[in-house]
C-alpha cells in the first residue's frame, strides 16, 4: 500500500500571522505551528484559557480581549467560522485591505512540504488522529501534528516535527476541510451532523466527496464500511478512479455485495474486552478469499468505537510504509486524548470520567464501552449530560433519549450554545433531550446537576461528565460532593 507524494515547500520564516480567536482548541494548535515554522504569531482571544496560558508561556505574542489596535498591518489575519464580522479586529484589517483567510487555509500553508493525513467524519476525529500521532511517534517518525485535543503521551495537540508526516483533524462543519490537499484521508462516518450548515443529507455527503477529491494524485482514501455514508463514499471515489482502502468489524463476505470496495479491506475482530482495553485482531484483504496473516491489537483504552478508529490508523500507518506488526504496537501504546474518557478520579469507589461525546452516536457508543467498565466494577453507569448547540439538540432531541438510555441513571443540564443563541431556537433546552430519557432529571444549572448526581453515586459506581461544553468543569465538583458525603461501606450510604 505503500506510495510516495511530492510536495512544494514553503518558508514561512519572516512572515506575519494574527489569529483572532488564538485560544481555541484548532488555532492554538495552528499558533503553535506557525511559530515552530518561524513566523510571526501574535493573537486575542474574548476570553483566558489553559490554551492561551500555554502559548503565553511558550512566548507568543497573545492577550485576553480584541483591540483593533492590536492587529499588526503587516500581518496575514487568521480567522475561524466563530469569529464574527463585527469582531474590531475583523474590522480593522478589512479596512485596511489586510488578507484574511481561513484556519484551515493557514494550516494547509504549515502543511506545505509534508504528506498531510487528514482526518474527517462527524465523530470520531479526535481519537483516530490522536492515536495516529501518538502510534507514529511511538514509531521514532517525529510526525507533525494539529488536533483539537490534547494527546495525553504527547503532551500536546499540536507538534512541529522533523518527519515528513503531519496528522490533523479535518473539520466538516464549516466544509473548511476542502482546503486541503492531503496525501491520505480517513474518513470514520459521514453520518449527517452541522445541517445548520448544510442543509440536507444529500449536501453532506457531497461535501465529503468533494473532499475526497482533495486528494494528491495517487492518494489514498480510507473509509469505514460499517458507516452507509462512508461506504457510499467509497464507492463513489473508488468510482472516479481513487484508491480506496476499507476497514470495519466485517469480513469480505459480510460487506454489501460480498466484495471489496476499492484495493483492500482492513477487518476488526473484537476478541476480548477487558476493563481496561480491547483485545482484538486485524487482517487485511486484498480480494474477498485472499488475506494478509492477520495482526493482533492490543488496546489499553476500553470501547469497540475506539478499536475501530485503531483499524484506521493502523491502515494508515500501513499505507505510509509502516511494518503492520510494529503499527499495532506502537497503537497499543496509545493512552487516550484528553476529553476522551479521560479519568477525573475515584472518591469513595466511585469513579468519575469526562468525555467530550456530543453527538447521539457517539454518545451511544461511549454508553456501551462504559456500561462493560460499570459492569467490571460491580456498579451502575451515572450520565451528567450537557447538550452542545440548540440546532443539534433540536435535530437529534429522540436519538440523544435513545442513547442516554443506555446508562441506569441521567441528569441533563442546560444546552451549551456556542455559536447560537437561544433566542434563535425557543423551546429548545436541555428539556428536550431529558423528556426522551426514562427516569432521567433536567437541572439547568450545571452545578446542581452535578451535585445533583454525585448525591445518587453509590460505591463501584462509574459517573461519565458527557459533552463538547464547559460540563468538563463539573468532573472536580464531582469529586468534592463525593468527598463531602464520606461514602463508606458496599451500599455507598453517606457516612
Amino acid at each position: 500500500m505503500t506510495t510516495q507524494h511530492d510536495h512544494t515547500t514553503a518558508d514561512l520564516a519572516g512572515s506575519s500571522f494574527h489569529l483572532i480567536g488564538v485560544g481555541g482548541a484548532g488555532m492554538s494548535v495552528l499558533a503553535q505551528l506557525l511559530a515552530e515554522q518561524g513566523a510571526h504569531v501574535t493573537g486575542s482571544d474574548a476570553h483566558s484559557s489553559p490554551a492561551l496560558e500555554q502559548l503565553l508561556a511558550q512566548g507568543l505574542e497573545v492577550r485576553v480581549g480584541h483591540d483593533a489596535d492590536a492587529v499588526p498591518p503587516e500581518a496575514t489575519v487568521v480567522v475561524s467560522t466563530a469569529i464574527k464580522e463585527t469582531n474590531p479586529e475583523l474590522v480593522r484589517a478589512r479596512g485596511r485591505g489586510q488578507e484574511v483567510i481561513h484556519r484551515s487555509q493557514a494550516l494547509a500553508l504549515a502543511a506545505r512540504g509534508r504528506s498531510m493525513v487528514a482526518v474527517a467524519g462527524a465523530h470520531g476525529k479526535t481519537t483516530t488522529s490522536g492515536m495516529l500521532a501518538e502510534a507514529l511517534t511511538e514509531l521514532g517518525w517525529d510526525p507533525s501534528f494539529a488536533i483539537g485535543g490534547v494527546v495525553r503521551a504527547l503532551g500536546s495537540g499540536a507538534h512541529l516535527g522533523a518527519g515528513q508526516v503531519l496528522v490533523a483533524e479535518a473539520d466538516e462543519s464549516d466544509r473548511s476541510f476542502l482546503n486541503y490537499a492531503p496525501a491520505v484521508e480517513i474518513v470514520t462516518n459521514v453520518e449527517p451532523d452541522h445541517l445548520d450548515t448544510y442543509g440536507t443529507r444529500e449536501a453532506f455527503e457531497e461535501a465529503f466527496l468533494d473532499f475526497s477529491r482533495r486528494l494528491v494524485a495517487g492518494g489514498l482514501l480510507i473509509a469505514c464500511a460499517q458507516d452507509p455514508g462512508a461506504l457510499r463514499l467509497a464507492r463513489a471515489a473508488a468510482g472516479e478512479g481513487r484508491r480506496v482502502v476499507t476497514y470495519g468489524s466485517l469480513s469480505p463476505a459480510e460487506l454489501p455485495d460480498q466484495d471489496l470496495v476499492g484495493l483492500a479491506h482492513v477487518e476488526l475482530e473484537v476478541e476480548e474486552h477487558p476493563a481496561q482495553g480491547t483485545r482484538s485482531r486485524l487482517t487485511l484483504w486484498t480480494t474477498p478469499t485472499s488475506h494478509d496473516e492477520p495482526v493482533s491489537l492490543e488496546l489499553s483504552v476500553p470501547g469497540e468505537h475506539v478499536a475501530l478508529d485503531a483499524a484506521a490508523a493502523w491502515a494508515c500507518g500501513v499505507e505510509l510504509g509502516a511494518q503492520p506488526q510494529a503499527m499495532a504496537r506502537a497503537l497499543g501504546a496509545f493512552g487516550g486524548t484528553k476529553r476522551r474518557f479521560e479519568d477525573r478520579g475515584e472518591v469513595g469507589g466511585v469513579r468519575v470520567v469526562d468525555d467530550y461525546a456530543h453527538h447521539p452516536t457517539e454518545i451511544q457508543a461511549l454508553a456501551t464501552a462504559a456500561r462493560e467498565v460499570a459492569q467490571a466494577r460491580g456498579g451502575r453507569l451515572l450520565i451528567l449530560f450537557q447538550p452542545h448547540l440548540f440546532s443539534r439538540t433540536q435535530a437529534f432531541a429522540e436519538r440523544f433519549g435513545q442513547a442516554l438510555s443506555l446508562a441506569d441513571l441521567v441528569v441533563v443540564t442546560a444546552v451549551y450554545p456556542a455559536r447560537e443563541a437561544q433566542e434563535d431556537f425557543p423551546g429548545v433546552s436541555g428539556r428536550t433531550v431529558s423528556e426522551h430519557v426514562p427516569g432521567c432529571r433536567y437541572l439547568a444549572d450545571r452545578v446542581e446537576a452535578a451535585r445533583s448526581l454525585a448525591d445518587a453515586a453509590q460505591r463501584g459506581d462509574l459517573l461519565l461528565t458527557v459533552g463538547a461544553g464547559d460540563v468538563t468543569e463539573m468532573g472536580q465538583v464531582i469529586l468534592d460532593r463525593l468527598a463531602e458525603r464520606g461514602l463508606d461501606g458496599p451500599g455507598g450510604e453517606a457516612a
